[in-house]
């Protein structure tokens, strides 16, 4: 028998469906396509930005480092393992103005005013699953450096940290890569995650992902895996199977103040729960993506809880999904918790 089980803080329903698990192809193996390296697209890239060494240092790049190629050994001399560079293809231009919103008869519109940035890391096969904790944190830091970096313009309203793994995510090279994009408004879906959160708080004076943690905390039905500072958890209510969350144990909105102890436990929480992702269902194409307060409004989202959301491509949208909003999930967070668990990473 399904279930229909409402999300806490976005109010959407989902229906978990267990049945539908055994329709053909139910569970895809990754599609992800493989390029060799001397063909690997980022050997044609703007200058980068910033670079990370293994010994975690950083450097900033002028445009007089313009000739490199990411899976070379050294940049300016520097052994490297993770550099952010221009995205070549930007969907955000910075013009040096901010975005000016209009009316076009009954339509508002704006220019995509913004930013758009390359996070990658030097190996050409290894994905975040396969690296230790300590290459895994310098990719973290270079998502808290350049969000720090972008925040300080006025014209950005939200900076959206996001990593696609496989051809059904989106991904469109196979060089592990993560990309941030900062944009001149709130999108729609962190509006309405921060409005849940905001109504419950003004309900109840608590911060609502703080009691979904201590709750599951108490339960441990659905906790994956945790380490001092963070816990990997499926949601109760999984809009799709295996979906995951990281979340600090700490509170906090804002996810650029992550001290560097906390940011070493959320790489080996990232790293771990991957990890046990490509070991269970042979590594599967996914997304992962941070969900932090917004830039605007200073201190005003003190309610809400900064996480990273992991979404594996175990189904395709059909009619029902896309014209209701409502999600199939073929396997409980129950099951996919315990499966997950055995595996050993």
């Amino acid at each position: 028998m399904s279930e229909l089980r409402q999300d806490i803080v976005s109010g959407d329903w989902v229906v978990i469906a267990v049945g539908r698990s055994h329709r053909p192809h139910a569970g895809k193996k990754n599609s992800l396509f493989k390029q060799p390296a001397r063909l690997c697209p980022f050997k044609e890239l703007a200058e980068p930005l910033v670079l990370y060494t293994h010994d975690g240092a950083h450097e900033a790049l002028s445009r007089s480092a313009a000739s490199w190629h990411p899976c070379t050994s050294r940049i300016r001399g520097a052994e490297w393992w993770v550099v952010v560079v221009p995205n070549k293809y930007p969907a955000f231009f910075s013009k040096g103005v901010c975005a000016v919103f209009r009316a076009k008869g009954p339509y508002r519109l704006t220019d995509g005013v913004g930013f758009h940035e390359v996070v990658i890391t030097k190996d050409h096969e290894r994905s975040i699953a396969e690296m230790s904790d300590e290459e895994v944190e310098l990719v973290l830091r270079a998502y808290q450096d350049r969000y720090l970096a972008l925040k300080k313009d006025d014209c950005v309203k939200y900076i959206s940290v996001f990593h696609n793994h496989g051809r059904e995510a989106g991904a469109t090279i196979s060089h592990p890569h993560s990309q941030i994009i900062a944009v001149p408004i709130i999108p729609s879906d962190v509006g309405r995650s921060l409005k849940g959160a905001s109504d419950f708080f003004h309900k109840h004076k608590q911060c609502v992902h703080c009691v979904i943690l201590e709750y599951e905390m108490k339960i441990k039905e659905r906790i994956v895996y945790e380490n001092d500072a963070c816990i990997v958890v499926t949601p109760y209510a999984s809009r799709t199977a295996f979906e995951l969350r990281i979340y600090p144990k700490r509170h906090n909105a804002y996810f650029e103040e992550i001290p560097s102890g906390e940011r070493r436990a959320l790489a080996n929480a990232l790293r771990i729960t991957l990890a046990k992702l490509y070991g269970g269902l042979e590594n599967p194409d996914y997304n992962f993506f941070l969900h932090t307060a917004p830039i605007e409004g200073s201190k005003e989202f003190g309610h809400y809880h900064w996480h990273f959301e992991i979404l594996p491509k175990t189904s395709v949208w059909a009619g029902f999904e896309i014209g209701t909003g409502i999600e199939i999930a073929v396997v409980t967070p129950e099951e996919a918790t315990e499966m997950l668990r055995k595996i050993k990473v």
